[in-house]
Parts: structure tokens; C-alpha cells; sequence
């Protein structure tokens, strides 16, 4: 049985629209125009138990909506959708118990309290008992370098540190599913790769199936091999992360350092000019020319050093939108 599985699963939003003036306000009184905004468009989605999935999207493209659909906080508008065999929005005790969801811009420990007391409260909620709670919170504790600040309270941690308390607050009860929306947000390149670190020793220990959104192309290439991509309420992606990098950037790009300037005209030969100085440029060419188009510059220019990478990652993702906008045009 899958861990997560929805069919032509929707969100509907309904508001009012309010005409400006007092004139308006007096209207909007006996009679209101109502908007719908189509926040998730039917998503058909599999998640097998122990997948690691990134759920990629720009903002406003319905990723946290699905999530909060999917952990049971909001009801559909149509459509359905299993987690652990259960339907989330009817919140029966048996899946909260084996779920949870972390959210990196919402807060669940409480502020004025040190973390530690959080973590006895959550304990008692999901009935964890006194053997496996030591076990797993010294586990989380250690590994997430908390010791010294357990007993602080929330509102003097840092950023980064909260973070971490929000970690293990989610994971104490051992879930099966998790659900992380952001959970690196505003952390400086330090505290988001410990968090990497450690959400994949968790994710090999535990085997439990991980959904994470994240908006640092970093965290989903270190983390996940499938991504689906969400864009406008509609998935447009589901597949290897490789795939997605092969579809959508079928080129490299060559680095070049000159030891005596070179015209961009002369680079231009050789492929699309990303970026250029009198002593650097870097030329975009077919992946399957590659070789051949470095051989030529080598011979052609005063090369003093030369890299090939592969396009970053977010660029593949921003023509990944780029190609879904021009084709709803």
C-alpha cells in the first residue's frame, strides 16, 4: 500500500470582492461579488512508504495547500487522497499519531517555555513511552548538537536553533510521514547543511517516507532523487531528479580562463555566451558537443584553465516554469 495517494485532488477558495468608496462598502452590504481561486487543480500524486520526494514550486503554486490537505488541516473541494490508508481531513488518531508536519515559517513549541518542556507534552499527546522517549530524544537531542539549549526558552534560540527544536518536536513519536514545508528557511548555509545532514541519516535509520518542499535548490539536490513540480495548482512534474536535469538543460557549460584577452565576438563562435571579461567567459554548448566544442576552443584561443559543469539547478527549474507559462498562453 502506498504511504500517499491522491486522485484529482482540489482546492477551491472562495472570497468576496470589495468595490472601493463608501458608495462600494454601502453596495457590498446587500449584494457581494464572489471570487474562486483554484489554489491545487487536480493532483493525481503515488508516494511509495520510504520515499524521500522534493515538491517544488514557485510561490503561490498550491505546495503548501497540498501539504496542509494532505496532513489532514484543510478539507478538499473534490477529489481524494490516502495517507497510511486514511483519509487526513477526517484526522482519526491512529494516522495523527504516525504523521507530522513541519512547517518552517509556523511554530508549534511553545515560546515562553524551554523546548524540553514542549517535548514532555508532546510525548504525553502521542502516548509515547518512558523507554522509547529517552531513546529517541537523546538520539535527536545528540545529533542536532542541542544540549545546552533545551532547557533555554524558545524565544531566546536562534533562528537555526529553533529550527532544530521544531525537528525534534516533529520526530519524537517516531512518524512514518513526514512533511516538511521549508524547514531551512532564513537559516544561514551552516545550519541548513546540518539540517540536510541530518534529515538524511534520519530518513536511512528511520525509512520513513519524507515530503519536502523547499525553495534552496540545495536541499533537493542533496536529498532527493524524485521530484515533483507544482506550478499554478497543476503538476507538471513527477519523476527522477537526473530526468529533470536532462529534459530541461540538455547543455553544459564550459569555464574558461585566458592568459591575454579574448573578444566576446571570438567566444561567440564557439557556443552562447553566458558571461564574459577580457580574461574569462563562460560558453553554453550541447551536452552531446561537449568534448568536441573543448577541444576547438583549446586550440583556437589562449586557454589557461578550463571547467565544464552542468547548468545550475535552478535554472533547469526556471525553465521548467518559463516553458509551462508560455504553454497555458
Amino acid at each position: 500500500m502506498p504511504a500517499i495517494e491522491t486522485h484529482d485532488l482540489k482546492k477551491v477558495y472562495y472570497s468576496h470582492k470589495k468595490q472601493p468608496g463608501v458608495w462600494g462598502a454601502m453596495k457590498g452590504l446587500f449584494s457581494r461579488e464572489k471570487t474562486e481561486v483554484e489554489a491545487v487543480k487536480g493532483i493525481n500524486l503515488t508516494i511509495q512508504q520510504g520515499e524521500l520526494v522534493g515538491f517544488l514550486g514557485p510561490n503561490g503554486a498550491g505546495k503548501t495547500t497540498t501539504l496542509k490537505m494532505l496532513s489532514g488541516i484543510l478539507y478538499p473541494s473534490s477529489g481524494e487522497a490516502k495517507v497510511l490508508g486514511y483519509r487526513p481531513w477526517e484526522r482519526k488518531a491512529e494516522m495523527l499519531r504516525n504523521i507530522s508536519l513541519v512547517m518552517g515559517n509556523k511554530m508549534q513549541l511553545w515560546w515562553d517555555l524551554p523546548a524540553w518542556d514542549s517535548f514532555l507534552v508532546l510525548k504525553e499527546l502521542y502516548e509515547v513511552d518512558d523507554a522509547q522517549f529517552k531513546r529517541r530524544s537523546e538520539r535527536l537531542i545528540e545529533t542536532l548538537q542541542l544540549s545546552d539549549k533545551i532547557h533555554t526558552q524558545v524565544r531566546k534560540l536562534s533562528l537555526g536553533e529553533r529550527m532544530k527544536c521544531e525537528l525534534v518536536a516533529a520526530l519524537l513519536h517516531s512518524p512514518q510521514v513526514v512533511f516538511l514545508d521549508e524547514p531551512t528557511i532564513g537559516l544561514d548555509v551552516v545550519s541548513q547543511k546540518r539540517i540536510r545532514d541530518f534529515l538524511k541519516e534520519l530518513h536511512q535509520e528511520d525509512g520513513c517516507t519524507i515530503i519536502l518542499t523547499s525553495h534552496y535548490m540545495q536541499d533537493v539536490q542533496e536529498l532527493c532523487e524524485r521530484v515533483v513540480v507544482i506550478n499554478s495548482g497543476e503538476m507538471i512534474f513527477d519523476g527522477a531528479l537526473d530526468a529533470l536535469a536532462n529534459r530541461f538543460s540538455d547543455s553544459r557549460r564550459i569555464q574558461l580562463t585566458f592568459s591575454s584577452p579574448v573578444l566576446a565576438a571570438d567566444a561567440e563562435g564557439f557556443g552562447r555566451v553566458v558571461e564574459h571579461t577580457d580574461l574569462t567567459a563562460t560558453i553554453e554548448v550541447p551536452r552531446a558537443q561537449t568534448a568536441a566544442t573543448a577541444s576547438r576552443i583549446l586550440q583556437a584561443l589562449p586557454v589557461e584553465d578550463v571547467s565544464i559543469e552542468d547548468v545550475e539547478f535552478d535554472e533547469v527549474i526556471r525553465a521548467l516554469f518559463e516553458e509551462d507559462r508560455r504553454d497555458t498562453l
